[in-house]
């Protein structure tokens, strides 16, 4: 089997340097088993006992990782320089965000599968610009698209990943071209703010940049909201609730159950702690029961808002009643750091979570021996290994499916539809529903709200116009006879 370059997840990073045997806090490194001697010795970053390091880098900057990408040729040997722009990468914030490293790396992954099959020194810019590694790998890019081999959008991340790379390399003196990788272009786009005062904005693109299409259809059975989301009509939702019922795993009733009536995104419902459903309800006077989200929090959000989720208060209840139950207990018992107020409310049989919130992905574990990371797959592939395969068999429909973030869209939908009608009898203006749905769903912009406002007329609209002219092509078929003059 051919090998290629690929992109791995090491388990734990720790950034150190050459030391002497006499330094402090030398630690012996043994490449040979069996060898009494080391073969030399390391230190590591931040082994000063005041904390700072060692390098007279900021203290901020980490210097141990979990989880941390790095890209491998097809000899299986570590590319030298797209791991050191990671590791730059992952030094340059006190916050990094390793699923947004691993994509990176992934691109480079694919930028150095392309050099390896093609023999591309990809140091070498020579005088004719189509000969140049940046105008190759681009022309190669638009024509995997071409081909259906390729989403669009992919190929622009790996297009843009390549030409920060080069600017980094470039930006360090590490790299220098005989020639341009790209023609830089600058130029001032119009942007509008959320108060709806315009302003200019300087960006920089290239003659590489790959443009991507994004389809405009108002009259889709999709909303666009941070994705895009199929509202679960008032049938299928009951038919995912059965479902998920009958399939008897609480948690993942539960974790529908929160998606479906406070429309949390995944990361949010999951990344909850024991914490947060551990307050007493007995002097609780609201059918609601208020719960932050955000920084600071515990629970993670979509770009580190700060939300407040809004729980009916029987369902506070039922995740109160299942946070106290042997069940769920017995895999708090299980987990890494034990049965305490901040461990994640939903955890797999084995005590694993199922996302691993920002502010845990960030507290270095050097015991870690996993190789991906937790980012709600088990709830995707229930989905798709149980509960759609059970919903179509009672619906006897096999085109049935949807993904969990329709759950959102099939709150903000319910909760629109209930507005809607309260403005119909004239109990509020369009704009307080308007103002309640989008404070309700968190949105930053009424133009995402806007959309499930719209939505319900839209689709009716798109399906009369479709069947009204449907029937004025089938009565004009009706008038011919379909092999009448045929022999």
């Amino acid at each position: 089997m051919k090998r290629q370059a690929k992109r791995i997840l090491l388990p734990c990073l720790e950034v150190t340097e050459i030391a002497f045997p006499t330094d402090e806090n030398a630690i012996p490194i043994y490449l040979r088993e069996g060898n009494p001697n080391p073969d030399y010795y390391v230190r590591n970053k931040h082994e000063n006992p005041t904390g700072e390091r060692i390098d007279f880098k900021p203290r901020w900057m980490g210097s141990r990782f979990n989880l941390f990408p790095i890209v491998l040729d097809a000899h299986g040997v570590p590319w030298a320089e797209a791991n050191i722009y990671l590791l730059s990468r992952a030094e340059s914030t006190p916050n990094p965000v390793m699923s947004t490293l691993a994509s990176i790396a992934d691109s480079l992954a694919s930028f150095r599968r392309f050099l390896d099959e093609t023999g591309i020194d990809w140091t070498e810019f020579p005088s004719q610009k189509l000969k140049r590694p940046t105008y190759r790998y681009s022309s190669y890019l638009k024509l995997e698209i071409a081909s259906d081999h390729l989403k669009d959008s992919t190929a622009k991340r790996h297009m843009s990943t390549v030409i920060s790379f080069y600017s980094w390399l470039i930006q360090e003196n590490t790299l220098k071209p005989a020639h341009s990788p790209w023609k830089k272009d600058d130029r001032f786009i119009q942007l509008t703010d959320r108060r709806g005062l315009k302003f200019s904005k300087q960006i920089s693109t290239t003659d590489l940049s790959i443009k991507t299409a994004k389809p405009n259809d108002p009259y889709s059975d999709q909303i666009e909201d941070g994705g895009k989301l199929r509202p679960l009509n008032t049938a299928d939702q009951e038919h995912l609730i059965e479902a998920l019922i009958e399939l008897g795993n609480t948690e993942m009733l539960l974790i529908h159950l929160v998606g479906l009536l406070t429309g949390a995104r995944i990361q949010t419902v999951l990344t909850m702690r024991l914490k947060h459903v551990s307050a007493k309800l007995k002097n609780a006077t609201s059918d609601e029961i208020r719960v932050p989200a955000g920084p600071g929090t515990g629970i993670d959000t979509k770009y580190g808002k700060k939300l407040v989720l809004h729980f009916p208060k029987w369902l506070y209840e039922k995740l109160h009643i299942y946070a106290n139950s042997n069940r769920s207990k017995l895999r708090r018992l299980r987990a890494g750091n034990g049965d305490n107020a901040d461990q994640y409310l939903f955890l797999s049989i084995r005590g694993v979570p199922l996302y691993t919130s920002k502010q845990d992905s960030l507290m270095f574990d050097s015991s870690n021996n996993k190789r991906h990371i937790k980012n709600g797959q088990a709830v995707r592939q229930f989905i798709k290994d149980y509960v759609i395969p059970l919903i179509r068999l009672k619906k006897k429909d096999d085109n049935f499916q949807y993904q969990f973030h329709d759950t959102r869209a099939s709150y903000g939908m319910n909760l629109t539809d209930h507005q809607l009608k309260r403005v119909s009898l004239g109990e509020i203006t369009l704009h307080q529903a308007r103002e309640f749905v989008k404070a309700r769903m968190g949105h930053e912009s009424s133009a995402t709200t806007d959309k499930y406002l719209q939505y319900r007329s839209n689709l009716h609209m798109a399906s009369a116009i479709n069947a009204t002219y449907q029937n004025h092509i089938q009565n004009l078929i009706a008038k011919y006879t379909i092999g009448k003059n045929e022999n």
